[in-house]
């Protein structure tokens, strides 16, 4: 099946909800937060919330399952995208725009004594120094550097960049929550065959302690595929269909092999296809076709990519 781009072109949005189940048993834990722990909310009907992954996390895990991690490189299919590797002083790789939180605006990429990339972009983006930021002109150059900033959103904070307003957001998104959500709560105890009796502060002894996990009726992954804000970049139409064909790929390679999300949270589709719930109709092709699709649009967007597509930048801090 390949991808009814024609449906997509008036579309505002591509809504895409998956249900989902715990692997194994009925519990699972969710994302917590150093000063909040637990994400909990009350949704307009009164039902009990939780959310279980976060945008800015689904995302990351989006990136990553697109990443050789043994190889350091994007896997096979996918070669010939344009991203910035990081390498230390022995040419080994330390990082990459994909695998950085920040992406592009990585400390590692633009912090380090190696300017190169932070001059690029200066001189790609001098025009936009003074005056409303032209937003098509940022996209393009995104495209030209690292796409997967341009498809996950970026925001460039420096001063020395048009005065840091270059900031785009999310095209893809996604999140992950659970609704009629109650608490599950466990306990167990850390024993010290040794001296149980031992000082707990420096980690001896034997030490109690309790685990707080959930059960929900539902679980649901939602993405969100912003057409509009696609197509207002003005962007070659070979490039607007790879990033729609990526997006979707990763979704997908999220669902199967991105669900295992914490030690206690392993989850899995209900059903094994997924639907598009907006556009009405829409289908989506299954992994497969769209690794396929996207390998043939990343030959036609070659043209558009930096050459070498890969840039590289030395860490020196």
């Amino acid at each position: 099946m390949s991808i009814d781009y024609k449906t997509l072109q008036n579309s505002p949005r591509l809504l895409i909800d998956v249900e989902l189940k715990p692997l194994q048993g009925h519990r699972f834990q969710p994302t917590g937060f150093p000063d909040l722990g637990a994400a909990r909310y009350t949704a307009p009907d009164g039902t009990e919330m939780l959310l279980v992954e976060s945008a800015q996390s689904v995302a990351n895990r989006m990136e990553i399952s697109c990443w050789a991690a043994k190889k350091k490189e994007l896997i096979e299919d996918l070669k010939g995208l344009s991203y910035i590797v990081v390498k230390k002083e022995n040419g080994k790789i330390l990082t990459s725009s994909i695998l950085e939180s920040h992406r592009i605006n990585s400390p590692y990429i633009l912090e380090g004594q190696d300017k190169s990339v932070f001059n690029i972009l200066k001189n790609e983006l001098a025009e936009l120094e003074i005056g409303a930021v032209d937003l098509r002109k940022f996209a393009s150059i995104l495209l030209k550097y690292d796409l997967n900033a341009l498809l996950h959103g970026i925001f460039l904070a420096k001063k020395e960049l048009a005065g840091g307003r270059l900031r785009l957001p999310r095209i893809v998104s996604g999140f992950v929550e659970a609704s009629d959500a109650k608490v599950a709560e466990s306990g167990g105890v850390k024993n010290d065959h040794v001296d149980p009796s031992g000082d707990t502060n420096k980690g001896f002894g034997n030490v109690p302690y309790h685990r707080t996990e959930f059960t929900a009726k539902n679980i649901t992954a939602y993405f969100n595929l912003d057409l509009a804000l696609l197509r207002s970049y003005n962007l070659p139409d070979e490039a607007n269909q790879l990033l729609i064909a990526l997006s979707l790929f990763k979704i997908q390679r999220f669902l199967s092999t991105g669900l295992r999300l914490r030690t206690a949270c392993d989850l899995e589709p209900v059903e094994p296809a997924i639907a598009a719930k907006r556009p009405d109709g829409f289908e989506i092709p299954d992994e497969t076709a769209l690794l396929k699709e996207c390998k043939d649009l990343i030959a036609k967007c070659k043209p558009h990519f930096a050459d070498p597509c890969i840039t590289e930048v030395e860490w020196k801090k």
